[in-house]
């Protein structure tokens, strides 16, 4: 099929609300399981990741005080409002690779005291510092997201980290660390709700196997205290740890921070560890994020559901150690992570965002929402510029992707309840490649509403719903629908719009709820 071809099958149900079903076709069943609620979809799972990488910071959340582009303390106001719009739970920041490089006292005190250096992790790009701890904090705190804090295990030392989380969370008049803060212009301590406890300590972050990484964990997560008197720990609030964990299919760090976990004592403790994934189509990344037909579609989603397996196999080596599933796996960097866009710094990792992308951002809070008493944070890679972002900015000019649409539209799983689906899809295939055709997940919502997310995995073919409640009665639906024109349509600076939910028409007839899905798309529908 060509890329022509695609465009006019998409196009006929683009913007459409309710698609004609093809004489051929039957409808698709999906028995919602309303009378068997399941784990808390915890809202921690919508979480975002910004490290200091190409224009993720610089220029996209920071642009300085006297800058003309509309800020507050030298903070983006419109990033700010759109992040606000989605409910960002936590920001995981300063990294990725650049957290094993990062030295906080580099970022603190007068602007023009700050240490100047090179970005060796990526692009060589250089490094003012300018955005630090409490300009980090500070952009928290006005998009009303938690902290998620990775400290330097790779070139850093243990007390490095300790006095790093001592001057974000020490009492002011008590301690010198929190004195110093104070005197850099913030009484009052912070809260960090999250602590990396380094990042891929299997390759950028040391190349360390996992018995020598588990021996450095144990220090930080020994020695590194929160003082924030609502923080400490044992308390509801208390800072939970993160540890490093897998990067791929390979169990050895799973297997020995779990091991070092069952054993520990009241001297250290973790409270969660990591998994990174990524939409790749292979190493190294060679798929462009804008010129692409079915084949590379196709790919890229078939890969894309590999990940429940991929935690699946994970978990089971969590539960042999954690049956009760104390230790939540923290999937921190996952999504579409395509070839750089053409003419641009490869290390700076810049490319578009396309349908494809909201469609595979679907699937995996449909995954996450599968595992939610298990996978209880994570965080897309990136927030703004970077990879698979929510925003791109250019100067003053701002778009929002189709992959920040998806956020917006799976706000009511926030906290959710998991409510299990039964789906007779059938088959998308596309050559060698079979999958289902359609995902679904439900979730009981903190109002008391249910809520149905439904992705049409076909680029060609509507798919029409016919939705049957377990022990409730639905009376009424409604939702809202995104699509495009084609898989890779994207939203421009010049054409913002072009990806955009609209609403989409469901009935319900004896208690039934039949809806037609355009190809391609991600439906999300509140039922009454």
């Amino acid at each position: 099929m060509t890329k022509t071809m695609l465009r006019a099958g998409l196009a006929a149900c683009a913007v459409v609300l309710a698609c004609p079903l093809a004489a051929q076709e039957t409808a698709v069943p999906v028995t919602v399981q309303a009378d068997q609620p399941g784990a808390k979809i915890d809202r921690d799972i919508f979480g975002q990741f910004a490290e200091h990488l190409g224009t993720g910071i610089y220029g996209g959340v920071w642009v300085g005080r006297d800058s003309k582009i509309p800020n507050v303390r030298g903070i983006r106001s419109d990033v700010v409002a759109a992040l606000k719009a989605i409910r960002v739970p936590n920001v995981r920041w300063p990294g990725g690779c650049y957290a094993d490089e990062y030295h906080w006292r580099d970022g603190i005190g007068p602007q023009a005291k700050r240490t100047r250096k090179v970005n060796a992790a990526w692009g060589n790009a250089p490094e003012p510092n300018s955005f630090g701890t409490h300009e980090f904090m500070d952009f928290a705190e006005q998009v009303g997201a938690e902290a998620y804090v990775s400290v330097n295990i790779g070139s850093g030392t243990v007390k490095e980290a300790v006095d790093w989380i001592e001057y974000m969370t020490g009492d002011a008049a008590t301690t010198s660390a929190g004195a110093e803060r104070a005197a850099n212009g913030r009484k009052a301590p912070w809260k960090v709700k999250f602590l990396g406890i380094g990042n891929e300590s299997w390759s950028c972050g040391g190349a360390m196997t996992p018995d020598f990484y588990t021996d450095q964990m144990k220090l930080y997560a020994r020695f590194i205290r929160n003082y924030h008197p609502d923080q400490r720990e044992k308390m509801p609030g208390a800072m939970r740890r993160i540890a490093v964990g897998p990067g791929t299919g390979d169990t050895a760090y799973t297997e020995a921070v779990m091991k070092a976990w069952k054993a520990h004592d009241w001297a250290w403790n973790i409270e969660g560890l990591s998994l990174h994934n990524y939409t790749t189509g292979g190493w190294p990344v060679s798929y462009s994020s804008t010129d692409f037909g079915e084949k590379e579609y196709a790919t890229l989603v078939k890969e894309t559901l590999g990940m429940d397996g991929l935690i699946a196999k994970h978990s089971e080596v969590m539960d042999k150690y954690d049956p009760k599933k104390e230790v939540a796996l923290v999937v921190d960097e996952w999504g579409v992570w395509a070839a750089p866009i053409p003419g641009t710094n490869p290390g700076f990792l810049q490319q578009q965002n396309s349908l494809r992308d909201a469609i595979i951002a679907a699937l995996n809070f449909n995954i996450f929402a599968r595992h939610a008493d298990r996978v209880r944070v994570a965080n897309i890679a990136q927030m703004v510029n970077v990879l698979q972002s929510m925003i791109l900015t250019d100067g003053a000019k701002m778009v929002l992707t189709p992959t920040y649409h998806i956020h917006k539209m799976y706000l009511p799983f926030q906290d959710a309840t998991f409510v299990p689906v039964d789906v007779g899809a059938g088959v998308y295939r596309f050559g060698d490649l079979a999958m289902p055709r359609v995902d679904a997940v439900a979730a009981k919502a903190t109002d008391g509403r249910l809520y149905l997310s439904l992705v049409n995995l076909d680029p060609t073919r509507p798919a029409t719903i016919d939705a049957r409640l377990a022990g409730v009665a639905a009376t009424a639906a409604s939702g809202e629908v995104l699509t495009g024109p084609a898989v890779n349509s994207l939203n421009s600076f010049a054409s913002p719009d072009v990806v955009k939910p609209q609403p989409i028409a469901a009935s319900v007839a004896g208690g039934a709820i039949t809806v037609t899905l355009p190809p391609a798309s991600v439906t999300m529908l509140a039922i009454r």
